[in-house]
């Protein structure tokens, strides 16, 4: 209601869903909007943004550059514990939505803003990624989520399509390509249309990052990526900051048709999505830091690791960036990262991601234990005892059995 609200920072894209907003907030609230768009890696995206929003009725938009941040806080956390969601996505919007709400809950204190307001449906998982992280770091402020708001009219993307036609709003897309796109330096996310069919193939004109697996060089690229502590550091020896680090490998695998996506996978809340995503920097990363890990870490700590990485998944996907229980998983994480430093090296090939080498100097891979050939350190009697011990309990049912038959 007019009146209620007098000043609102609204998380702007310069999509359908928030170039309407703009309007309706105005209309409906009758309140000052200010947007705030986050340089999370969008590129030509963010082009025309500022004139686009103040055209669009906001008195103002902070643009604000938070890629080495996103890379450093957020990407590189994840990484760091293997973070998967359902064993393909590598949560690319998961984990920039909790950044893009923090900053906006500044901007709002910043300002003396009265309320926050987000564009994401009351179907997805982007609605709880920004409120939960709006409480969490605000509890006072309100949140105005205009798709559940009830005095929201639109009930589909056609009808705000021609709000936007009757209004004169500007849209990156058309009702002939009506696809919904998020995009970051880890990643960017293909939904909608088409795309609602599971069975029907994406389109080839989709895809941005990625050249077709068809289309890619003939000749593997091999590439050496550096680790230190668990996070990335260089790209065949030359060190770079965590964004830019981000921006070299996107290309270099992106050109090799790596880190397409195509997945059906369960949203918090409840029902199923399909979408395409394209990874190429992550999937690298992802399978380079792994080498390194192989090399440096213990067997049982690895395995303690490995044992929480749907958790550290499942609570980066909905949107628990900021509860107690990350802070402690993160702490956990980051002590298995303190030993893995060094090289792996990647073969990159018409979509295909091989790690073909990996070295470090916290190596526990001793080749004189390990090798086929003659050597001086290891008795083999001793695996004897070994088995036999271990086999203690298996015997024991078999024997049980016996005595049963």
């Amino acid at each position: 209601m007019k009146g209620d609200v007098k000043k609102v920072v609204l998380a702007y894209s310069g999509g359908l869903d928030t170039s309407v907003i703009v309007r309706w907030l105005l209309e409906t609230y009758g309140c000052e909007v200010i947007c705030f768009a986050a340089d999370v890696g969008q590129k030509e995206e963010l082009d025309g943004l500022e004139a686009k929003a103040i055209n669009t009725g906001a008195s103002k938009i902070y643009i604000d550059d938070l890629q080495e941040e996103f890379a450093r806080d957020f990407i590189f956390p994840a990484l760091r514990a293997n973070a998967i969601y359902e064993g393909t996505y590598l949560l690319g919007t998961s984990l920039a939505r909790p950044l893009i709400a923090k900053r906006q809950v500044e901007i709002a204190a910043l300002e003396g803003a009265d309320a926050v307001c987000h564009g994401a449906t009351g179907k997805g998982n982007d609605q709880v990624r920004f409120e939960l992280t709006y409480m969490a770091l605000n509890p006072h402020i309100r949140i105005i989520s205009a798709w559940k708001d009830p005095n929201w009219t639109f009930n589909s993307r056609e009808s705000m399509f021609d709000y936007a036609g009757k209004h004169g709003i500007p849209l990156p897309l058309t009702k002939a390509k009506p696809y919904s796109s998020d995009r970051n330096s880890l990643h960017i996310s293909h939904e909608g249309a088409i795309l609602e069919d599971p069975w029907a193939e994406a389109p080839e004109d989709i895809f941005v990052l990625t050249k077709s697996p068809e289309c890619a060089p003939d000749k593997p690229t091999y590439v050496e990526i550096d680790f230190e502590r668990g996070n990335p550091v260089a790209i065949d020896g030359q060190k770079m900051s965590p964004a830019k680090l981000m921006d070299c490998i996107n290309l270099i695998a992106g050109e090799n048709g790596v880190g397409r996506i195509d997945l059906v996978e369960n949203r918090f809340v409840g029902m199923k999505s399909r979408g395409v995503y394209e990874t190429p920097g992550g999937t690298v990363l992802w399978a380079a830091h792994r080498g390194v890990e192989s090399l440096t870490m213990d067997r049982e700590v690895m395995l303690m690791r490995d044992s929480l990485i749907p958790k550290y998944a499942q609570l980066v996907y909905n949107g628990f960036w900021y509860s107690p229980e990350m802070t402690a998983l993160q702490a956990f994480i980051d002590q298995t990262q303190e030993n893995v430093t060094g090289t792996a090296r990647m073969k990159l090939y018409k979509g295909n991601c091989i790690l073909v080498g990996r070295k470090s100097p916290f190596s526990l891979y001793r080749e004189d234990f390990a090798t086929f050939e003659k050597d001086q350190v290891y008795n083999q009697m001793d695996a004897t005892g070994f088995i036999r011990l271990n086999a203690l309990r298996l015997r024991i049912q078999a024997m049980k059995k016996e005595k049963m038959s």
